[in-house]
């Protein structure tokens, strides 16, 4: 994960900052029980600043995770904890993780109010929404073209067809993913593809694609749509085609 973050995002290593060890002590004993490994690497490398891979309006700090803690806006749990503050005055929806849906040394993560309500689980691990920021921000979008494609199957396990196309065309899977996110990337083209993390999962997820020109993205969408079960619906383009 370091060395895929450091390739793609630009002035990474110049700018990350990592939190101190008593905010990361501090932020575990709020948790209650040992910080996802991922988490901990997380905090060392990015807990006082993400540089280019900040968002725009979450702050993943470690000073802001034990402000929101200390002036009792969030209230600590033995399940959710807080990783990500939503600056949004209209809608602010926290980014938390759900520490009982551990997952290859990570956790769920989801978004709720600070004080609690209804889940919108986004990821099934931190590493995966971080490294499928990094992939769409710095390598897709700055792609002459784009697409936005809806895939369906008849089963939920989209990438177990989707993951040998995506080989055979020269594609290299840089991150370890699980079922519900798919991250490749080659030199003339990169896409990344997701679904919501739900017990039940559906037989869809969303990719979105960017290379070098449409006849390039044409070409893949073609091998996934001849050499496998999944059936393709392009939503969007961009810039549109003429």
């Amino acid at each position: 994960m370091e060395d895929f973050l450091l390739r793609v995002v630009p002035g990474l290593a110049e700018q990350w900052q990592g939190s101190t060890p008593e905010e990361l002590a501090q932020i575990e004993r709020i948790a209650g029980r040992p910080l996802p490994p991922f988490y901990r690497w997380f905090l060392t490398r990015m807990g006082q600043s993400m540089g280019p891979l900040t968002y725009p309006r979450l702050d993943f700090s470690a000073r802001r995770v034990l402000t929101c803690y200390t002036e009792e806006l969030v209230e600590p749990h033995p399940r959710f904890l807080l990783i990500g503050y939503n600056s949004d005055d209209m809608m602010p929806l926290h980014v938390f993780y759900d520490l009982d849906l551990a997952a290859r040394a990570d956790a769920r993560v989801t978004k709720r109010h600070a004080r609690g309500g209804a889940l919108h689980d986004q990821f099934e691990t931190f590493r995966e929404m971080l490294a499928y920021r990094a992939l769409s921000s710095f390598r897709i979008d700055r792609m002459p073209q784009r697409c936005r494609t809806i895939v369906t199957g008849d089963e939920p396990d989209i990438l177990s067809h989707l993951d040998p196309v995506m080989d055979r065309l020269g594609f290299t899977r840089p991150v370890p993913t699980g079922p519900h996110c798919g991250l490749y990337e080659r030199h003339d083209a990169a896409m990344v593809c997701t679904k919501i993390p739900r017990d039940k999962p559906e037989a869809v997820m969303v990719f979105r694609l960017g290379g070098s020109a449409s006849g390039t993205l044409r070409r893949i969408q073609g091998a996934i749509a001849t050499e496998s079960a999944l059936r393709l619906d392009v939503r969007e383009w961009a810039p549109p085609l003429a």
